[in-house]
């Protein structure tokens, strides 16, 4: 598929080619650094296993993968804070690198909160590797990734694994959804 223009996308912030060479880069940086280590890749479902399925053959170390699910309540556009767990890890972490693979850390509320239960389960190490990380202005998240992939604006943006209502996952660029589509 090419980057050719959904309908519903005003514009294209990341292209296929530039989604590739942050991967290959953050796969880079992670191989070196757990060289010899075998790190368990956590995966938060849905949005980051399109991005983890390609990090994960950018990493050129011997790494495993798991899957956790959550819920986060609020009113359907924020997030509460509040957050159950769907799916829970197969995987004992104990002595265990782990890397939270996410495909965008904005506010962080979730991730701090799958932080704080990962280590209490006594992992070796917990490091993020964040895909994109969204430019609030006057914000900060509540976490901070050691491996970021880039930035993005603050607006709402879709493909790549990040939708809106289940939809545009599957395109293979990082667009800004129209206002109209989600207004």
């Amino acid at each position: 598929m090419s980057d050719q223009l959904h309908p519903d996308i005003e514009r294209i912030i990341l292209s296929e080619q530039d989604i590739r060479e942050i991967v290959r880069r953050l796969g880079a940086e992670i191989s070196v650094d757990y060289e010899g280590k075998n790190p368990l890749i956590v995966t938060v479902l849905r949005g980051a296993f399109v991005f983890t399925a390609d990090l994960m053959r950018a990493i050129t170390v011997p790494c495993t993968v798991d899957f956790m699910a959550v819920s986060s309540y609020g009113d359907g556009t924020k997030s509460s804070g509040v957050v159950r767990i769907v799916k829970d890890l197969d995987t004992q972490i104990e002595g265990r690198h782990v890397i939270i693979a996410e495909d965008i850390l904005d506010s962080g509320l979730t991730l701090s909160y799958l932080m704080r239960l990962l280590r209490a389960r006594h992992p070796a190490s917990i490091r993020i590797c964040a895909f994109s990380v969204k430019d609030v202005p006057g914000k900060k998240p509540a976490v901070a990734a050691t491996y970021v992939g880039t930035h993005v604006p603050d607006s709402f943006i879709v493909g790549y694994g990040l939708d809106f209502a289940e939809r545009y996952r599957n395109l293979p660029y990082v667009g800004v959804l129209k206002p109209e589509v989600y207004s």
